[in-house]
């Protein structure tokens, strides 16, 4: 009965405790999803050239006006976004702006399935462009 007991008392010891987490506050579930409007999809860009990378604000929540954003560079190809979250286009913008300026990369292959990824609430992908 012992061995039952301290066998018992052991193994409680690996449940992990479940604690209560706190509620959650209503600016957590806010979503903020802007459409971007550019680049837009058949567009062109040349590495090493500037570019404003636009999107909506007119739906903005006042809640969201001052996230800061991150713009990401991906491209589609094997069931992935592959998204270069090591190299960020652009870095702590509000999204209230509307654009960000960006400098297309200088050593990535030319191809037509390029795309920019804007976060700051959410994330939303641009259409697909060229970069050559």
């Amino acid at each position: 009965m012992m061995l039952i007991a301290a066998l018992s008392t052991v193994a409680l010891a690996f449940i992990p405790l479940v604690t209560p987490s706190p509620a959650i506050d209503s600016n957590e579930l806010l979503v903020f999803n802007p459409n971007i409007t550019y680049p837009y999809s058949n567009v062109i860009w040349h590495r090493g050239s500037t570019y404003n990378v636009t999107w909506e604000t007119d739906k903005i929540p006042t809640e969201a006006a001052e996230n800061a954003g991150v713009v990401l560079l991906g491209h589609s190809g094997n069931n992935s976004e592959n998204l270069d979250i090591a190299h960020p286009l652009a870095t702590d913008f509000f999204l209230r702006d509307g654009s960000v300026l960006v400098k297309a990369p200088e050593d990535i292959p030319g191809r037509k399935d390029y795309f920019v990824v804007l976060f700051g609430d959410s994330g939303n992908k641009s259409p697909e462009f060229e970069i050559c």
